[in-house]
């Protein structure tokens, strides 16, 4: 099926191979990750930023939860904060493949940034990853005051699966009477193991992302325990789920137009707010999954300069 790309986009995905990315070899497809990341990563700015690995403690009888903690250099008084969350169709990911987003904004918004790195699907279901980054939220919260962080000023951030994780970390903090966020940010989403929606069934071969790349991710991800569609998944593993999105911070979705996650994006920010959640919903044209990776283009570079203006209005930074 042809699809009417951004004129800049189409050109910088004609450079791409011919083979589609796949989730079909986790080991594999995680192989190719690794050296794509490599490849991106060896002129990144870092400058301006301090960096730290730790491990913190994980869930309840789980192993510790690998973060990688961004503080901007020289901060001394409590600044926003924000766990961030990394995509990968709960397959693939790690924390490297997030550093360029984590020393931009940590960087340009002057804010520290707890990057968590979650157990994977399929070796690790449903609530594995979620229970991660929960327990991250709790930590971070918890050591605000050695993390400089202001912990009224706690935000969630996450891409793709990262975003669909960020909005169940948010429900999973409202319904446990958790630590309070103050924003969530849901870069294309994640959100619907149902994958009934028209831009699920429409776009089965576009780039980055698919709808058999979706069947998968849900597959592995829930697991044993639940089947992709059935009546008895938690909204906390699909957070599109939820009957009652009353109580959550407010919120930010971006959606891409050829993208099979638009439509799923576009439904949860509408419950948003019809539930009375300040919401702020943007569609780029043009584009696809992941498309934002093409940083040369335009519409790449609009992207980003949304990010930061939400970030710093949902985290109250003074100009």
């Amino acid at each position: 099926m042809s699809y009417n790309y951004d004129p800049e986009l189409a050109k910088m995905l004609a450079l791409l191979p011919d083979t589609p990315l796949t989730i079909d070899n986790p080991e594999q497809a995680r192989a190719n990750f690794v050296e794509l990341v490599a490849s991106m990563s060896s002129d990144l700015d870092r400058t301006g930023v301090s960096v730290e690995n730790r491990l913190i403690p994980g869930p309840a009888g789980a192993p510790e939860v690998p973060v990688r903690i961004y503080t901007p250099e020289g901060v001394s008084a409590p600044v926003p904060g924000i766990l961030q969350i990394h995509g990968g169709g709960f397959v693939i990911g790690n924390l490297d493949g997030e550093q360029g987003t984590c020393f931009a904004l940590c960087r340009g918004l002057g804010v520290v940034i707890v990057s968590v790195d979650y157990r994977l699907a399929p070796e690790t279901p449903y609530p594995g990853a979620l229970e991660d980054c929960y327990a991250a939220l709790q930590w971070t919260s918890g050591n605000s005051a050695e993390l400089k962080i202001d912990p009224a000023r706690l935000a969630v951030f996450g891409q793709s699966a990262g975003g669909g994780l960020a909005a169940a970390v948010a429900l999973l903090a409202r319904d446990r009477d958790g630590p309070a966020l103050c924003f969530q940010y849901l870069g294309i989403p994640e959100l619907d193991d149902r994958l009934q929606t028209a831009s699920m069934r429409q776009y089965v071969d576009t780039p980055m992302w698919n709808r058999p790349n979706a069947e998968l991710s849900w597959d592995y991800y829930l697991g044993d325990q639940y089947q992709r569609g059935a009546d008895d998944v938690p909204y906390h593993a699909a957070p599109a789920r939820a009957e009652d999105l009353s109580g959550l911070p407010p919120a930010y979705i971006n959606t891409m137009e050829f993208d099979p996650l638009r439509d799923e994006g576009v439904e949860y920010a509408l419950k948003l707010m019809r539930a009375g959640v300040a919401t702020e919903l943007h569609s780029f044209p043009g584009t696809f999954h992941g498309s934002s990776l093409f940083t040369g283009a335009q519409v790449s570079r609009r992207e980003s300069r949304e990010m930061f203006t939400v970030l710093q209005r949902g985290l109250k930074i003074e100009d």
